[in-house]
């Protein structure tokens, strides 16, 4: 299967966790399973690590990688926002720790033959839970040109989405877009020439990053998660969160913000009437970000962010 168990900013992750033996550990997204390894080692010999990802070939995986642990494993091939049920389908009233690291797995980009990626002719698909309904190749060949600008503007925060839509439009008029080879060689074809050569990213990368977003509902469902994340933690639990665009790291600041400091009084008044009690903290203000070092062996951690909350 060729999984890659170089996790981003392992040893950070590892630290910030804050983890003891016995502890509940959740790994939401487990990829390829190398953090959900080190969490493993370090909360035996009475500990649980649930394990969940919504793509299954990282769920078969994690069983083989993981086998030797299989008593202190649960796996589960859900989305993360589905934690809520698992917890309570267990009886598990609360966990010491939830990772999420929200980038996808290189797996996914050498061997899911999903259109994952643009530098290879595979079928246009780029769902990460295949049970879904909504693929890319239904979005780029039958949304119209500003719900495709709205997508690519939003989600991508590309600057030329307009341009990059009507040439999709035009281009589907012949004969269906059907791999992503094939949209990439549109992308390309659809950006100035001065904004193609020399640039340090694929002239696709953010219509790709926009696409893979808006099928797999992953902005949707990380607000959605982050509102209820201090009812899944015990007291003093941690929340790990990488992220990998401005746009997930901004729900991931402001849903903790929220938790800090969310009264609701006016600034004038001296003492707070609205009820409002914290429920979280930042371990620190500002995001950590990968070393140089791990930058040098791992690139794809390039634009990688993580933030630590502790339950109060």
């Amino acid at each position: 299967m060729g999984f890659e168990h170089t996790s981003v900013m392992a040893q950070e992750v590892h630290e910030h966790l804050n983890l003891k033996p016995g502890n509940i550990s959740v790994d939401c997204t487990l990829g390829g399973a190398g953090h959900a390894l080190a969490t493993i080692k370090t909360i035996l010999p009475d500990g649980l690590l649930i394990g969940i990802d919504q793509d299954l070939d990282a769920i078969e995986h994690a069983k083989k990688f993981l086998h030797s642990f299989k008593e202190n494993v649960q796996l589960f091939h859900n989305n993360f926002s589905d934690l809520p049920q698992i917890l309570s389908s267990n009886s598990i009233k609360g966990v010491n720790s939830i990772l999420l690291d929200l980038g996808f797995s290189l797996n996914q980009l050498k061997n899911g033959n999903r259109g994952f990626s643009f530098n290879k002719n595979e079928p246009l698909d780029m769902r990460m839970d295949i049970r879904n309904d909504l693929t890319a190749f239904e979005i780029i060949n039958s949304f119209q040109v500003d719900e495709l600008v709205n997508i690519f503007f939003k989600f991508g925060e590309e600057k030329f989405s307009r341009r990059i839509a009507r040439r999709i439009v035009e281009a589907r008029k012949n004969t269906a877009i059907n791999t992503s080879f094939e949209l990439a060689q549109i992308i390309t074809k659809a950006i100035p020439a001065k904004f193609v050569y020399g640039q340090r990213i694929h002239p696709a990368t953010r219509t790709f990053q926009a696409l893979r977003i808006v099928v797999n509902r992953e902005l949707e469902l990380l607000e959605s998660f982050m509102k209820i994340v201090p009812s899944l933690l015990l007291k003093g639990g941690r929340l790990c969160v990488i992220s990998f665009h401005s746009l997930e790291d901004r729900i991931v600041k402001q849903a903790v913000r929220k938790f800090e400091d969310g009264c609701t009084c006016p600034k004038d008044l001296p003492i707070c009437l609205c009820g409002f009690v914290p429920q979280m903290k930042s371990v620190f203000r500002k995001p950590l970000v990968p070393t140089k070092e791990e930058l040098e062996i791992n690139p794809m951690a390039r634009s990688s962010k993580l933030r630590v909350a502790q339950k109060i």
